[in-house]
């Protein structure tokens, strides 16, 4: 039996393909606006070759990516890790817990381009859909946490909430101790505390006390 990707994260997959689409076509320079830019004190210009921040692009950067091979390894993790969790959670649900990862993702990764930009760095744009990835493996890995996962490099199985928390431990590190430029390990791990943060408020679960106020089972609430 073919499997049914669902609503929502359908629509998102089709939404990243069209951005990326429309990079290809009109190039990068054109949506520039659309990407996520370090807070420098300037005005917004369109015109301008560095575009100043603006707040849709702690959404819109979400939809364009830096490569095929960027969108694909998004995509697949969309599909991988989403469709579970809007089967569980329905469509608003999950597509609030989306974008709020998203949007989360683009907050840090400003803080910290923006500190970059003060320290004297040049500004540059984040773009992809990462951090709200992460926040989806994030919530992954809490709803389902024994379930077997497989890696693709290397192809090892392992529980979901053992590779959150290589992945955490991963980030964290690199972000630290520079790994991987031009890699936005602050927006990932940005992704994967809003998204913490979210399904402890859906919880009834204060930010980071241990008392509970609500159902104990959230996949119950739609």
């Amino acid at each position: 039996m073919a499997f049914d990707i669902p609503r929502i994260t359908k629509a998102l997959l089709i939404a990243n393909v069209v951005g990326f689409g429309l990079q290809f076509a009109l190039g990068n320079e054109a949506l520039s606006f659309l990407m996520l830019w370090p807070w420098s004190g300037a005005v917004y210009d369109p015109s301008g070759s560095a575009p100043a921040f603006m707040p849709w692009q702690l959404l819109s950067y979400g939809f364009l990516h830096g490569g095929p091979m960027h969108l694909g390894f998004n995509m697949l993790a969309l599909v991988m890790f989403g469709a579970p969790l809007e089967y569980v959670w329905g469509t608003k649900r999950f597509l609030t817990f989306f974008l709020v990862c998203v949007f989360g993702a683009g907050l840090c990764q400003l803080c910290v381009g923006s500190w970059s930009v003060a320290q004297g760095a040049m500004p540059y744009p984040t773009l992809g859909a990462s951090g709200g990835v992460f926040g989806l493996l994030l919530g992954y890995g809490l709803l389902f946490p024994n379930q077997r996962v497989m890696l693709l490099f290397p192809p090892i199985p392992m529980k979901a909430r053992t590779l959150v928390i290589l992945y955490g431990l991963f980030e964290l590190g690199a972000g630290f101790n520079g790994w991987m430029p031009g890699v936005a390990h602050f927006a990932h791990l940005g992704g994967m505390l809003f998204g913490w943060l979210l399904i402890r408020h859906w919880r009834g679960q204060g930010p980071f006390g241990t008392g509970r106020r609500g159902p104990p089972n959230l996949r119950s609430v739609r």
